[in-house]
């Protein structure tokens, strides 16, 4: 069981940290953020990414709390 957590804990780290490069390339300020002073609203690819990354974010943390507890066993 810890095998198989380990390697979907692997897959979604690997999309999750893609993810994230994505949607700090499609804002153009790099790594240090962007000088914008107004609200940008999300639309069309950039919302999609940013749910995605929210819900591989959820995924990642549930896995690990899955391997603590089965560690323990």
């Amino acid at each position: 069981m810890i095998t198989y957590l380990g390697l979907t804990q692997i897959l979604v780290s690997t999309l999750l940290i893609a993810t994230i490069l994505l949607q700090v390339r499609g804002q153009g300020g790099g790594l240090f953020g962007s000088a914008q002073g107004s609200y940008r609203v999300r639309r069309g690819v950039e919302k999609l990414l940013f749910q995605f990354t929210i819900v591989l974010t959820v995924f990642f943390l549930l896995i690990s709390l899955l391997m603590v507890y089965f560690s323990g066993r």
